[in-house]
C-alpha cells in the first residue's frame, strides 16, 4: 500500500534530498506510535545509515506532508525532532540540510583523531596554543612533576569533515612534547608513539558545561549550550604520568558509548 492511500495498514513511500537516493519509509498507520515519531526514526536511520549525506537539502515540509498524506503539524514535528538532535538544521534562504551525523565513542583507551580517522570522519587539527612554561599546581600535580620542571601546554581545535567538534587542552614534559607542526597533522598519542612513548592506563572523568563565549565561537554553538567535558590523566608502559588533558565537546555531536555488565 502507498503512502498516498489513507486506509489504515503499512505505508511506504520516500523521502528525497537534492543529492540523495530516494530512501524506502514506512508508515504503519494502524500503530500506537505517532507518525511523526515513525516518519523522524525513519530519516534519522537513513541520516545515521549514510543515505542522506552532510549537506543534502531536505524536502520542505509542506511538500513532505502532501507527498506522504500527512498534515504539515505530523511532518514540522518530525524534522523539528531531527533540528533538536542535530541531525537537520533550518538555514535562512537555502531550507533545511542533512548535519554530519554525530561521532559515536566508545569509552576506551583510544584517541580522539585515532577514533576518527578509524571511523573515516576525516579529522583535521587547528592548533590554537603552544606554550612551554612552569604549571599550575594541578597540572604539576596531576603529571606527578615538581613545581618547577617546565611542561608543554597545548590548546587545539579538532573537526571533523570540515565542522568543529572539540576542543582540547593537554599537558605533557616538556621532554616528550611534539613540535607544534606536528599536532596540525597528527594526533598526540600518535606522536607520541613515534617517540617511543605507548600509552596503557588511563583516569578520566566525564561531566558537561556549558559553553563560554570563546568555546561557543569556536565550536559554533551558542552561548551557553551544553558541552560534554572529559579530563584525562594517562600513563606509560612504566606508571609515569604521560599528559594531563582537559577536553570539551559539541554535546549536540559527540556522544560516549559505554557497556555496563552485572556483577
Amino acid at each position: 500500500m502507498t503512502a498516498s492511500n489513507t486506509s489504515t495498514g503499512d505505508a511506504k513511500s520516500t523521502v528525497r534530498s537534492s543529492v540523495a537516493t530516494p530512501l524506502s519509509v514506512e508508515l504503519d498507520r494502524g500503530s500506537p506510535v505517532p507518525l511523526y515519531f515513525q516518519l523522524a526514526q525513519a530519516i534519522e536511520s537513513a541520516i545515521l545509515g549514510g543515505l542522506l549525506a552532510p549537506g543534502d537539502r531536505f524536502e520542505n515540509e509542506l511538500a513532505l506532508a502532501k507527498r506522504l498524506n500527512l498534515s504539515r503539524p505530523t511532518t514540522r514535528r518530525a524534522i523539528q525532532e531531527l533540528v533538536d538532535k542535530g541531525l537537520l538544521v533550518r538555514k535562512r534562504g537555502v531550507g533545511t540540510q542533512v548535519v554530519q551525523s554525530p561521532v559515536h565513542r566508545p569509552v576506551e583507551l583510544t584517541s580522539l583523531f585515532d577514533d576518527l580517522a578509524r571511523a573515516g570522519q576525516s579529522p583535521s587539527t587547528k592548533l590554537l596554543d603552544y606554550h612551554v612554561g612552569i604549571p599550575t599546581a594541578e597540572v604539576a600535580r596531576e603529571l606527578n612533576l615538581a613545581d618547577d620542571v617546565e611542561v608543554v601546554t597545548i590548546r587545539r581545535l579538532r573537526s571533523t569533515n570540515g565542522e568543529p567538534l572539540a576542543l582540547m587542552t593537554n599537558h605533557l614534559p616538556s621532554a616528550i612534547a611534539p613540535d607544534p607542526e606536528e599536532l596540525e597533522s597528527h594526533g598526540l598519542y600518535q606522536s607520541l608513539r613515534t617517540r617511543g612513548v605507548h600509552i596503557r592506563l588511563a583516569r578520566q572523568r566525564i561531566g558537561a558545561k556549558a559553553a563560554d563565549r570563546e568555546e561557543a565561537q569556536l565550536l559554533d554553538e551558542k552561548f551557553k549550550a551544553p558541552l560534554l567535558t572529559m579530563h584525562r590523566t594517562a600513563f606509560d608502559d612504566s606508571g609515569s604520568v604521560v599528559e594531563f588533558g582537559s577536553h570539551a565537546y559539541r554535546a549536540s555531536r559527540y556522544y560516549f558509548d559505554t557497556t555496563v555488565v552485572d556483577r
